[in-house]
């Protein structure tokens, strides 16, 4: 699963593939263990001598990105891939990006890129075409509503109780408004998040538990006054995304170990609250 996802008042694209994904199907166990490869920048099995070629599709939507440019080290994933390249030796100068249309990233076959960066989320079926490395980024869900509803200016997750909330049917979203939000009023149950907008337009709901990169597309393209309230405290089982790389990589090890490097000495959370937090979705207390 992967949505595209829009922020910003001169932004409207279409929603990728589904909205979120059931609960079933996303798993982080595809991810390539790092390994104790050796990741010396002259060692590193890439396409071109001296370089690092990444992929993603265009346009490249915020906030994952900024200005429809890959290149400019801004938005999310952008500035991640940034420090990865950094990681395993490369200055900015010395990444190549490369059009790579959503989809065909992870079907099986040869790749032009040494690594994929899309908002592609890592699951054992993707996992037997592709390698993945270590999640980047774990998937929040996320509370959103309309201006002027009765949680608009929720802080916490309590205010949410005595709201009447809805999501899809099956999915994470569901099932932590159930375990999280705990809400007095029985949840409303959608076959799709269309629905749940629809829904949330005719006022017979106060808001809609999605994922954030859900929450940004629904906000920005779907309602013309759409908020994000906050994004849920993480329930511990979250989708995460993570760099696509050819089945078998050699490079798939040392990319591991840098998005784990960047985990453990907190610069992936730094990101994450300078162009995701920092762009509207405020985490709920």
């Amino acid at each position: 699963m992967r949505t595209r996802a829009v922020v910003g008042l001169a932004v409207v694209a279409l929603v990728g593939l589904g909205a979120c994904a059931p609960e079933e199907s996303s798993s982080g166990s595809a991810a390539t263990p790092s390994g104790a490869a050796d990741c010396a920048k002259d060692k590193l099995a890439v396409k071109t001598a001296g370089a690092l070629t990444v992929g993603t599709d265009k346009p490249a939507y915020e906030p994952w990105f900024s200005g429809n440019d890959p290149s400019n080290g801004k938005g999310y994933e952008s500035a991640v891939t940034y420090a990865v390249a950094k990681k395993l030796g490369f200055e900015a100068a010395d990444v190549k990006w490369l059009t790579v249309q959503f989809n065909t990233a992870f079907a099986p076959g040869p790749k032009a890129f040494d690594l994929d960066v899309n908002q592609v989320s890592i699951s054992a079926d993707r996992g037997k075409a592709v390698d993945f490395s270590s999640g980047y980024y774990d998937v929040r869900q996320t509370v959103i509503t309309t201006a002027g509803s009765k949680i608009a200016n929720a802080k916490t997750v309590a205010e949410l109780a005595d709201a009447k909330l809805g999501a899809q049917v099956g999915t994470t979203s569901y099932t932590d408004l159930r375990d999280i939000v705990k809400p007095k009023q029985t949840p409303a149950v959608f076959d799709t998040n269309d629905l749940a907008v629809q829904a949330l337009k005719n006022k017979q709901i106060d808001g809609i538990v999605v994922d954030l990169p859900t929450a940004f597309y629904m906000t920005g393209a779907q309602l013309d006054n759409g908020k994000i309230v906050g994004q849920l405290p993480s329930s511990g089982k979250a989708e995460q995304f993570g760099f696509v790389l050819a089945k078998g990589s050699k490079l798939t090890g040392c990319v591991s170990q840098a998005v784990d490097a960047l985990k453990s000495d907190g610069t992936l959370a730094n990101l994450q609250k300078q162009y995701l937090t920092g762009s509207g979705a405020p985490e709920l207390s």
